[in-house]
């Protein structure tokens, strides 16, 4: 039997190998397409948004009329609507974020001419302390015409669904799904940030940062992880193959005429017979410096 043979079918080496394939397959399996995948959602919010910035908004019908979910190409594009804010069922979205200080993002509904009734989020009031509503300013009464950006529904958990606290109807993510049934209304798919200087804005929610952060490098890395696991183990065996051939040699060579040379060192023809513990000790005498007892 081949001496690699021998070597590759040992236990450890068995293990080993499993668990470097393993590796492998969780890498290029999970964890390179989840970043990856991140990448590309990123970037593609990104091209959504720099696309909307200087884009002219379109009557919010036009892209949420009659659907049941925000469009995907649709999330960040600057809308239109004429209608009436309901003042009377605003609520607040809370554990948000303005400049590393707590604050709320207030709610209201918007009647609007064209039939449907959309979630505006008018931005962000700040709160001395969680947990403390402040006061602001209600909308404005009478028909507006504000503009806004589409942004799709937020993840509610259903253990923490919305509540009312302080006056308000409260919610942990702005979902119309979630606030609707408790307020009575049927709305439109997403929500609507509006936009800066709009009838009814408080302090508004800024854009990301266009940051495509990284998870293409990350994604990349954990490529080159999965290739380097098996190639790792391909040396260590070849390694391990390379000493024992070399064990192999110094034993046949003591063996076969004891007053031959072990790798280089000179053996008088008086000396007695090599067993292959004093061949191998002469051999790592000669490759490690190393005197021999």
């Amino acid at each position: 039997m081949p001496n690699w043979v021998k070597v590759v079918f040992q236990p450890r080496w068995i293990a080993l190998a499993v668990a470097a394939l393993a590796f492998t397959a969780l890498c290029w399996s999970v964890l390179a397409p989840w970043q990856l995948g991140k990448n590309t959602s990123t970037s593609h919010r990104n091209q959504q948004i720099a696309d909307s910035v200087n884009a002219a908004p379109v009557p919010a019908a036009q892209l949420l009329g009659g659907r049941t979910a925000v469009p995907r190409d649709a999330e960040w594009r600057k809308v239109m609507l004429t209608g009436q804010y309901r003042a009377d069922q605003q609520s607040l979205a809370r554990l948000r974020n303005q400049d590393g200080k707590p604050a709320y993002e207030v709610l209201v509904p918007f009647a609007a001419n064209d039939g449907a009734t959309y979630l505006v989020d008018r931005g962000f009031v700040a709160t001395p302390t969680g947990g403390v509503v402040p006061g602001f300013a209600p909308p404005p009464s009478g028909v507006v015409t504000i503009q806004a950006r589409v942004r799709a529904p937020e993840q509610t958990d259903p253990a923490r669904g919305p509540r009312t606290e302080g006056g308000y109807l409260q919610v942990f993510a702005i979902d119309p799904a979630a606030i609707g049934p408790v307020q009575g209304i049927a709305f439109a798919p997403g929500y609507l940030n509006l936009s800066d200087d709009q009838p009814g804005g408080l302090d508004p929610v800024p854009l990301p940062m266009l940051d495509a952060g990284p998870y293409l490098s990350y994604g990349l890395q954990w490529l080159a992880f999965g290739i380097m696991a098996p190639l790792a183990i391909g040396y260590f065996v070849w390694a391990e193959v390379k000493r024992r051939r070399e064990d192999k040699a110094v034993f046949e060579a003591g063996t076969a005429d004891p007053s031959a040379p072990v790798d280089g060192a000179e053996v008088t023809p008086a000396a007695p017979e090599i067993t292959p513990e004093a061949a191998r000790a002469a051999r790592l005498a000669d490759r490690y410096g190393r005197k021999g007892q």
